[in-house]
């Protein structure tokens, strides 16, 4: 058996770095745009934000093999780690995309964003050639970004949708109903 409550913190903890990510590397990028280009930017800060995010999911996943969870709460996380790392690293990517495209500038041009991209596509090649020929990685590059911006939303909807709810208030049913009984 496995804990569903601990998978479920934990996909609510990947859900906030996934944000995070988003979020801090598209204002370091922001930020340096006082002081040099976008892609040289992009270039600085992809690969810390890429390396603190693989960091974490690195020491989360090595607290759960070394806690006291059942062997399948640790064997369900290790396979939702392996699964939900390369939309987890998509974040700061994605964050650089984002803000290049606003400024029309073509993100292709830094280094950092073409290792990814590289680096990905090695990993997804073999795949994509093996099922349906050597013809579709962009397609599958595509899907990639797609299915991992996808996952990424769902994953930050999900971990903040209970607080907004909390900050915001009962819902007006809720309350009446308190109030009668």
């Amino acid at each position: 058996m496995f804990n569903a409550g601990y998978l479920k913190a934990r996909l609510g903890q990947y859900g906030a770095a996934w944000l995070l990510g988003f979020l801090l590397t598209g204002a370091a990028i922001l930020v340096g745009l006082f002081f040099a280009d976008v892609i040289v930017a992009a270039d600085l800060i992809l690969p810390i934000a890429l390396g603190l995010l693989a960091l974490a999911l690195g020491l989360s996943v090595v607290s759960t093999l070394i806690s006291k969870q059942t062997l399948g709460t640790k064997l369900a996380l290790l396979l939702l780690a392996v699964l939900l790392i390369l939309p987890l690293l998509w974040a700061p990517v994605s964050a650089a995309v984002a803000i290049a495209f606003f400024m029309d500038r073509s993100i292709e041009y830094s280094s950092a964003y073409a290792g990814f991209q590289i680096g990905v596509s090695r990993l997804i090649y073999p795949a994509t050639a093996t099922l349906f020929g050597g013809g579709l990685v962009q397609n599958a590059w595509a899907a990639f970004q797609v299915v991992s911006s996808i996952v990424g939303f769902i994953a930050t909807v999900a971990n903040l949708w209970p607080k907004l709810r909390r900050l915001l208030g009962p819902e007006p049913g809720e309350a009446a109903s308190e109030d009668i009984g």
